[in-house]
């Protein structure tokens, strides 16, 4: 499955800011917000706020006096690379739990910075302000519901493409056959826990398909590449917390499947065990980068902003494989 460009958008006014204020997710993602206050000469963030599609999150209680209000948005690591562009001018720490940073422009250890977006919510009905994340497709509640379920479907390994938000056969029997796999009932797809239960299924090793678990305590960002007879095609990062399992996306029937990944820290630097980086990968040389990327040109790397990377070949003759990263 290829990630489509998404969008953050959001709704404004010049609404003042009195009232509880929410963030509410109309995107096929289950995302993890933070946000930031400018008030006179500092400036503070805390996050993450998870939101599920079609949801919504209080992130403030009560009334907010603030010179500026900022909006971060990330996608869970289950996604793989962050399908979410992040183009805010403000620069602000954050942690990769969660976090409450009083001053938020100066980052300590363990805190990065990322770009923060200015957001002027608008009033709604109750009274309370609200901010809407968004993608270019523009779904209302109901389809960004729908596109979740079946995004979190195909990463699954179930054909419930494309990702329309628009309900039918092939995607009713995509959910069908999970919610069989998993011993569910078809009344909790309508439970505030579905998405939760759909995003735990997809990080549990599966007998299909590949399988990556991270066994170590360090966070693990992982490669993916697929051979098709034609073209060798790259492509990661993916975020596999500790302790967590993750399905990358692969789509059609390729050939050979190549695997890399290696742990960082908070800071995202490689993790060296005796002056050797903590990795796992093979002889297998193809083309990666430190930021999001996928490419189907796998030479010359060096010269086309890459890095050669040794990727290992995956054995999936038995029609499953999970592969296990752990500290030697």
């Amino acid at each position: 499955m290829t990630l489509p460009a998404a969008l953050v958008s959001f709704l404004f006014s010049a609404a003042p800011a009195f009232a509880d204020l929410k963030i509410c997710n109309r995107m096929s993602y289950v995302v993890e917000a933070a946000i930031g206050i400018d008030d006179k000469a500092a400036t503070a963030t805390r996050g993450w706020f998870r939101i599920d599609p079609a949801a919504c999150r209080v992130v403030v209680q009560g009334t907010l006096t603030a010179d500026r209000i900022l909006l971060n948005a990330r996608a869970l690591g289950v996604y793989g690379a962050s399908p979410i562009p992040q183009s805010g001018s403000d620069m602000l720490c954050v942690a990769q739990d969660n976090f409450v940073i009083a001053a938020a422009r100066q980052c300590r250890s363990g805190q990065t910075q990322v770009p923060f977006t200015q957001v002027t919510p608008t009033q709604g009905a109750d009274g309370n302000l609200v901010a809407y994340l968004a993608e270019d497709s523009e779904y209302d509640d109901e389809q960004a519901r729908l596109a979740g379920i079946q995004r979190l479907l195909v990463i699954a390994g179930y054909d419930a493409a494309p990702i329309d938000g628009v309900d039918g056969p092939k995607t009713q029997a995509a959910l069908a056959a999970f919610l069989k796999s998993r011993g569910l009932s078809s009344d909790i797809v309508g439970s505030q826990n579905f998405f939760k239960t759909m995003v735990d299924a997809v990080q549990t090793p599966s007998a299909t398909g590949l399988t990556w678990c991270n066994d170590t305590p360090h966070k693990v960002m992982a490669a993916i590449a697929t051979d098709d007879g034609k073209a060798v095609t790259s492509r990661g990062w993916y975020r596999i917390d500790p302790k967590t399992c993750l399905h990358p996306d692969v789509t059609g029937q390729p050939k050979q499947i190549f695997s890399f990944a290696e742990a960082v820290d908070a800071d995202n630097r490689v993790i060296k065990l005796k002056d050797r980086p903590l990795n796992w990968g093979g002889d297998r040389q193809l083309c990666t980068r430190e930021t999001k990327f996928e490419t189907g040109e796998q030479t010359d790397c060096g010269a086309r902003g890459f890095a050669a990377t040794g990727f290992g070949a995956v054995d999936m003759s038995s029609g499953g494989k999970t592969l296990r990263f752990a500290v030697p």
